[in-house]
Parts: structure tokens; C-alpha cells; sequence
């Protein structure tokens, strides 16, 4: 939070939770998120996600999937949405646990759509983990009683159950990744907070 006496400026980024450099490693994730587009068609058919290559052998399309987009409208609404999750929930966890949200995001949208979705032949783009961060930040807000913890998690759930009965609104948007990212999400956020928990009651906090 800012000190009394801070400049507009400061106040803002500490409301966007951009304060404290994190605002570096938001940055950092745009400029890798737009490097991988720049790199061209051929680094995203060779880095997103497709069954016949997966079950080939090449396994890093797991995680690159979410990586990499389909042009550059589809790349900053995913970049607007990273903002817009980064402003509400940067703060909720470190680095590290970030890190195992995202990375736990990415395998089990990658993997409910290999078990639970095969007609979903290739896919691309960070919706998913988004819906992952977003679920694991609610999480938190709903343990530690934030006064937004009913919005987001009403919001959230009413979105995934729409997308789930109505479809999605375009051919291109693979709404199940959503669901699976969304339900990663939830598991993790609750195992993380649990966790927090007993390391307090150790500690006497």
C-alpha cells in the first residue's frame, strides 16, 4: 500500500498492484508473449498445441501452447485480461506459488483436453491459465474474507457455467480450456491456502 503523502502516480500503481517492481514482471511476460508472435506462423505451429504432435513425442506443446497466440488481436485481449487478473490478484500469492499456479494451469488444461476433449485438435493462446489465476485468486479473497470475494466467485462461476451451456461465440475460442484451467485454479488456490494456514497456526499468527 502507499505511504500517506504518496504521489498520485504511486497511488495508482499501488491500486493496479504494479508497485513494489512488479510492474517489471508484467512487462516481461508482454514482451515474451509478443516475441513469440513475432516470431511468425512457423514458431506457433511448432510450439502450440496439436494431438498428432503430442502423441508423437513432442511434449513441450503442453506448456508453449499457452504460450503462443493466434495473431495479435488474440494476443492483446489475453494481454488485457493479464492486466486485468495482475490488478486483482498480484498480490495474493509470491513468486513461487505464481509459478506452481501457472505452471499446474497449463498442464491440466493441456491434459483435460487430451483425456476429456479429443475432438479439440490443436489450440493455442493464455485464456485458460488466465482462468486459472483468476480461480486461484478468488480462492484467496474467499479465505482471507475480502469484501469482493462473493463477486468474483459468482462472476467467475456464472461465466464458466454460460460458456458451458451456450457454447462459445466463435469457432476459435476452446471454452472447455477455460473450465479445466478454471478448476486447476480452485484446487491449487485452496491447497496453497491451506497450506498457508497450518504454517500460521505452527508459527502462532
Amino acid at each position: 500500500m502507499p505511504r500517506d503523502g504518496a504521489s498520485p502516480a504511486a497511488r495508482i500503481a499501488a491500486a493496479l498492484q504494479w508497485d513494489h517492481g512488479r510492474w517489471i514482471w508484467l512487462l516481461i511476460m508482454v514482451v515474451l508473449l509478443d516475441g513469440l508472435l513475432a516470431l511468425g506462423d512457423s514458431a506457433t505451429l511448432g510450439l502450440r498445441y496439436e494431438r498428432s504432435a503430442i502423441a508423437a513425442g513432442d511434449w513441450w506443446r503442453l506448456l508453449t501452447a499457452h504460450a503462443v497466440h493466434l495473431d495479435a488481436h488474440h494476443l492483446i485481449l489475453n494481454e488485457l485480461g493479464l492486466i486485468l487478473v495482475w490488478s486483482l490478484f498480484a498480490r495474493d500469492y509470491d513468486a513461487v506459488e505464481w509459478c506452481i499456479i501457472v505452471l499446474s494451469g497449463a498442464l491440466t488444461i493441456s491434459s483435460g483436453l487430451w483425456w476429456l476433449s479429443p475432438k479439440v485438435v490443436w489450440y493455442v493462446g493464455a485464456s485458460g491459465v488466465l482462468h486459472t489465476a483468476m480461480a486461484a485468486g478468488a480462492v484467496k479473497h474467499l479465505v482471507e474474507r475480502a469484501w469482493d470475494r462473493w463477486i468474483l466467485l459468482a462472476g467467475l462461476c456464472g461465466k464458466l457455467a454460460y460458456e458451458q451451456i451456450e457454447g462459445p461465440s466463435t469457432a476459435l475460442i476452446v471454452v472447455d480450456a477455460h473450465l479445466y484451467g478454471a478448476a486447476a485454479g480452485f484446487l491449487v488456490g485452496a491447497a496453497l491456502c491451506a497450506r498457508m494456514a497450518i504454517i500460521r497456526l505452527r508459527i502462532g499468527t
